[in-house]
């Protein structure tokens, strides 16, 4: 007896020690293999930007619905001496894509124009935009950093329960555009292993080759021929055209936060910091949690933001972006002057806001990482729709994007989230089309406080505002600030999505009665936050989002 409880106290206390000993490192990705490779590259002595580009190379193999090579993103970094920065790899239009490309003769949207077959598709910027990095900031060889995906396409990854679902779902689409003999024809089971062999390939010619074996190789010619043979008109010209751009990370307090997000072609920075200085001056600490005050302030923030990015937003190459007026507190406030805790406000009321002078998918993914150095990496990248333009590339094992569709269709419409685009946001060759992605670092009192970003389309915006208030203004720790329900609400439609059976039905029936548009049909999973977090004390945690395979992997 004294035995077992001398084993069962050992026990107790190697656990305790484990949990309160700060990890040196994190990563936390869509899925576990993805992570453990990150981590694996950090451990021989690689650093955060390293790890970035062995971990997206992973996530191209194991999570095909968004890890790619053959999409874009953005990506938000510090440096553990403080300095930021971001870089631009978001696919840009092709030379001969011209403004009314999904419409008919009537002026009517094409259906499934923009979002299946080879027309939806953007030319890449993944691989440029890593190769980049790797020249700026990488220590450890290239191919160092892809032979671990070689590896992983080459003996296979294990099917998850919500993965044989994603490829169910999708599998006539596959058929339908690629044919009876495609790839993911085959019906895969959870714990099926799938192994990748065409995708080891395209792997080991850009670990050979460089990013020249993507952008004007055999792989390059390849997805100039499906995408042609699927009606597209990206040429081996646009693909040999594609560069990755530097930006400064738009930068704004909220109280004694300092974060650095995205900026445009995102438009998940600007809208971020907008919808935090709207209710920065409200005491939504003393409010609470879930409490409808709190609920109600938030989403009549999301639904001014939202107006603003339909009007104002879109490639800061093409158009001019008011980003100082749009973030400016005086401005803010005069949006929110007509806000009241009595109704909602009807969105048909609310226009983007007067200034003088002046979509995207469900299956993006994002993943953050801290290194032992102290260097931090929050990255999004996508194809945009789940397995993008479902245009799969035979003989190189990987789906191509359709972000044509988070261009403006027709300015004014809904794109397939129901994110209205403006002329800002119009189809012009070589540009680059809005984004919702929101990758984001913060600092409080001058130190690394969070990582964080998330996939989710439209709602991608909203998740990491409340994820932020969760920790910051409430007290939780990073796995319950992501793990906690999420409402999401985008200016048009009206309605407003809450998640299932996770807030009380008193407060959803009050917001009812004050007008706003909320139904049982609206509810569904909002985001999958990756977040990490470093406290006063420096003790950094992770929080990997179970609504999906997500999760996290450190040095101890």
């Amino acid at each position: 007896m004294k035995k077992t409880l001398f084993l069962s106290l050992a026990l107790t206390f190697i656990l305790c020690s484990k949990e309160t000993k700060s990890p040196k490192a994190a990563v936390v990705s869509a899925r576990i293999e993805a992570s453990k490779i990150g981590i694996e590259i950090l451990k021989k002595g690689g650093n955060a930007f390293d790890a970035m580009i062995a971990t997206n190379f992973a996530l191209a193999v194991c999570f095909p619905n968004a890890g790619n090579i053959s999409g874009g993103g953005f990506m938000v970094y510090r440096k553990n001496n403080g300095e930021t920065g971001s870089i631009d790899y978001r696919e840009m239009a092709p030379k001969k894509a011209y403004e009314k490309m999904f419409q008919n003769e009537s002026g009517e949207i094409i259906s499934d124009k923009s979002t299946k077959g080879g027309l939806a598709v953007g030319v890449p910027g993944t691989i440029a935009g890593l190769f980049e990095i790797h020249r700026k900031f990488g220590t450890i060889p290239m191919k160092d950093l892809i032979k671990p995906s070689i590896d992983l396409a080459l003996k296979g990854f294990i099917v998850t329960a919500g993965q044989k679902s994603s490829l169910d779902s999708k599998r006539d689409e596959f058929i339908e555009v690629n044919g009876q003999n495609t790839f993911y024809a085959n019906e895969f089971k959870k714990g099926d292993t799938i192994k990748n062999k065409p995708m080891a390939e395209a792997l080991k010619l850009i670990s050979e080759k460089g990013e020249e074996a993507f952008y004007e190789g055999e792989i390059a010619k390849s997805i100039v021929e499906e995408v042609r043979e699927s009606g597209g008109i990206i040429d081996l010209e646009d693909m040999a055209a594609y560069k990755p751009k530097w930006r400064i990370p738009v930068n704004f307090k909220y109280k004694e936060l300092n974060i650095f997000s995205m900026g445009p072609p995102s438009s998940g920075g600007i809208c971020l910091a907008q919808m935090l200085k709207m209710v920065e001056k409200y005491p939504i600490k003393e409010f609470g949690y879930n409490n409808e005050k709190t609920i109600q302030l938030m989403i009549e923030a999301e639904r001014r933001s939202y107006a603003d990015r339909s009007k104002f937003l879109g490639d800061p190459d093409f158009v001019k972006i008011p980003v100082d007026t749009l973030i400016n507190d005086k401005y803010l406030l005069n949006r929110m002057k007509d806000f009241s805790f009595s109704k909602a406000t009807s969105s048909s009321k609310i226009n983007p806001g007067e200034i003088i002078s002046w979509k995207e998918s469900e299956e993006t993914t994002h993943f953050s990482i801290i290194d032992q150095f102290g260097n931090a990496i929050s990255t999004t990248t996508t194809l945009n729709a789940s397995y993008g333009s479902k245009v799969y590339v035979e003989k190189y094992g990987f789906f191509l994007n359709n972000e044509m569709d988070d261009f403006s269709s027709k300015p004014g419409t809904q794109n397939m989230f129901g994110l209205i685009g403006g002329k800002a946001n119009s189809i012009e060759p070589g540009k680059r089309m809005l984004s919702s992605m929101t990758p984001t670092i913060i600092e409080k009192d001058g130190s690394l406080y969070m990582i964080l970003g998330t996939p989710g389309g439209s709602t991608i915006i909203t998740s990491v505002f409340q994820v932020i208030l969760n920790a910051y203004e409430f007290g939780m720790n990073i796995q319950d600030a992501v793990n906690f329900p999420r409402f999401h609400h985008q200016w048009i439609p009206e309605k407003v999505e809450f998640e299932k059976e996770r807030f009380k039905n008193a407060t959803i029936k009050s917001l009812q009665m004050k007008g706003y548009d909320i139904s049982s049909d609206y509810i569904r999973k909002i985001g999958r936050v990756d977040a990490i977090m470093i406290s006063d004390e420096g003790f950094i945690s992770a929080g990997a989002d179970p609504r999906g395979d997500d999760a996290a992997a450190f040095i101890y």
